[in-house]
């Protein structure tokens, strides 16, 4: 819808009496500290005029619907239309039925993607779509409201370190990856990381934050005066090695905890969600002399991907050796060794060269010597597997270039580079299965023809992600990777050594087996295994 606004909104709502320009200032002034809110939303917060005159103004100046809403304005069950998840990644809210048509508020209406998002959701339900604009204070808030993933499980009226033990054990219980411990303004947030995504665990009074930070610190073998940037570690669980984090913000001072279960199994590779194809696995990892390198962002499962063709490489006459940064899961009959202060991965890998090893895991290149000297181990009879951060698999020489990696080495060395991204699998407890509509088969098949991938719909059916007990109300339970493998072949390798550049050397790779991450995608949203909405919010697709 065109929007009608031509100067800007203060000016407009001045002109229509709702401020006065003292008010602007005061909101100016106000934004300087929270650069991120909106000029409406500051004057909804600071109370500054009446919050049902501005919105109904702001809904005239940008010429959209607009409600001040409130929990009483919700007239259905949200999760019945969209899961929580997605309502709080878009900041959209479905709130009653009129005429066959869905009212959903929006936080901003600008937001062409979250709308898009949403609208096709609901007309894959037979729904049309009404828009509408409110407070993104008061969204938050009714969402926040319904979240509360873990309130039944933590007692905020407990003792410090109960309540700090509550925390940590709930976290362990909904498969948390991380525990985030942020100060506010007013209070102390504490969300989990489950399956990639943030959610709300619990609110504190911000009166306990300096004795929920001095017991953090104090388990964490930190220092407890000291609020720079600290490093620690927690051991009080048996099985957990949980890696903390702690750096000053605005408010206090915020705590990351990582949660790494020490005991946790190896899952084979086809599980983890590479291709089901025992040629092509063959052909990415049954290697010698040579180096495999797996790309892809913090915590996009690497590391777990390592793990899986470490196992399946582990053989009684074979002598492998890993460096990790720490070591996450340990394995009988590897050797492996853990990186600490004393020591770096260059260090290491320099002394593990002369333990006749066959294989060598290093857990990342991060820098040119370490890239060399992993190189070097591939041309000298060894088998190196190790990962990088580039957005994709193609990337990978590019970073190995700007390493100071020569062409020729890169092209003798280089076997298999291998992206990888990590989205969720539609909860198997609440999903709702449906046809796909023509609209979503455009969409896939218009990306697929253009990598020359034909998709079959024939008999395939997709899902609809919920929300439920089991998933924390998000429609989605666990992971699955997506992958890009790019083998160095003949072709490859003469590019390399001609400098050629990384798109025409990615030109070259899609004439023969290597696709994009977006196709393996396609692939496993066809299988039912994720949805085309995770896809897009991983891929950004449409």
């Amino acid at each position: 819808m065109a929007q009608k606004q031509t100067q800007p909104l203060g000016i407009e709502l001045a002109k229509r009496r709702i401020i006065t320009q003292q008010d602007i200032e005061k909101a100016l002034e106000y934004q300087k500290t929270y650069p991120r809110k909106k000029l409406g939303d500051i004057l909804h917060i600071l109370h500054l005029c009446d919050s049902n005159e501005l919105i109904k103004a702001i809904g005239e100046i940008l010429d959209e619907k607009a409600i001040l809403l409130e929990e009483g304005d919700i007239k259905l069950n949200i999760s019945d239309y969209i899961s929580l998840d997605i309502a709080k990644q878009n900041k959209a809210i479905p709130f009653g039925m009129e005429a066959g048509k869905i009212k959903v508020c929006f936080a901003d209406t600008t937001n062409r993607r979250a709308i898009e998002t949403i609208r096709l959701l609901l007309l894959n339900k037979g729904l049309v779509m009404e828009k509408y604009i409110t407070f993104e204070s008061n969204l938050d808030r009714i969402l926040d409201s319904l979240e509360g993933v873990a309130s039944d499980n933590i007692n905020t009226n407990r003792d410090i370190t109960g309540l700090v033990d509550s925390i940590i054990k709930t976290a362990m219980e909904k498969r948390a990856s991380d525990i985030h411990f942020e100060p506010m303004e007013d209070r102390l947030r504490v969300r989990y990381r489950i399956d990639g995504q943030l959610i709300n665990a619990v609110s504190i009074e911000a009166d306990k934050q300096p004795q929920i930070i001095g017991r953090l610190k104090a388990i964490s073998n930190m220092h407890q005066e000291k609020q720079e940037s600290q490093d620690g570690r927690i051991i009080l669980y048996p099985d957990y090695n949980i890696r903390v984090s702690s750096q000053k913000n605005v408010y206090g001072e915020k705590f990351v905890l990582r949660l790494l279960k020490k005991n946790a199994g190896i899952r084979n590779i086809f599980d983890l969600g590479f291709p089901n194809d025992p040629k092509l696995l063959k052909d990415s990892f049954d290697k010698k002399n040579s180096i495999t390198i797996i790309a892809a962002p913090t915590g996009e499962g690497k590391t777990t991907t390592l793990y899986s063709v470490i196992d399946m490489l582990n053989k009684p006459n074979i002598n492998i050796t890993t460096i990790e940064d720490p070591v996450e899961i340990r394995i009988q009959g590897l050797n492996q060794i853990e990186i600490d202060t004393k020591t770096s991965f260059l260090d290491s890998l320099r002394t593990v060269l002369r333990q006749d090893p066959d294989i060598i895991l290093v857990g990342e290149i991060r820098d040119a010597e370490t890239a060399e000297i992993a190189m070097q181990s591939g041309q000298t009879g060894h088998y190196v597997l190790s990962t990088i951060h580039t957005i994709n698999a193609v990337e990978v020489i590019t970073r190995l270039r700007k390493m100071g990696i020569s062409n020729y080495d890169i092209a003798s060395t280089l076997a298999t580079a291998i992206s990888q991204r990590l989205v969720r699998k539609v909860c198997p407890h609440c999903r709702r299965e449906r046809e796909f509509t023509q609209e979503e088969k455009d969409i896939m098949n218009k990306i697929a023809n253009k990598y020359n991938v034909t998709l079959d719909f024939n008999g395939k059916t997709t899902y609809q992600a919920v929300g439920c007990e089991k998933c924390n109300n998000m429609g989605y339970y666990d992971r699955i990777a997506m992958y890009e493998i790019l083998i160095i072949d003949d072709d490859i390798k003469q590019l390399i050594v001609e400098d050629a550049s990384s798109i025409q050397i990615a030109e070259k790779a899609l004439q023969g087996s290597y696709k994009p991450l977006v196709i393996d995608g396609l692939r496993k949203v066809l299988e039912g295994k994720t949805t085309l909405e995770e896809l897009n919010n991983k891929l950004v697709i449409y």
